[in-house]
């Protein structure tokens, strides 16, 4: 069996709890560039899971804290 990436994060979190998923996104913050992936397919669950204004309020919050003309 070959699974993707994204379905192999799925598969490694789908068992977990609310806050045992709050803890693997805390874990991930911050650390080695090898979690971003995981983080973004998180990410994409929350997004595709969220109304519209919920999408709003974290592209806005998302807009504030990246800075100006970051290279």
């Amino acid at each position: 069996m070959i699974l993707s990436l994204r379905q192999a994060i799925i598969k490694r979190v789908c068992d977990k709890s609310e806050e045992e998923l709050a803890g693997v996104i805390e874990d991930s913050i911050g650390g080695d560039d090898k979690a971003l992936p995981g983080l973004g397919v998180l990410f994409e669950i929350i997004w595709e899971n969220s109304g519209q204004d919920e999408r709003k309020s974290m592209a806005a919050t998302l807009k504030s804290h990246i800075p100006e003309g970051a290279d």
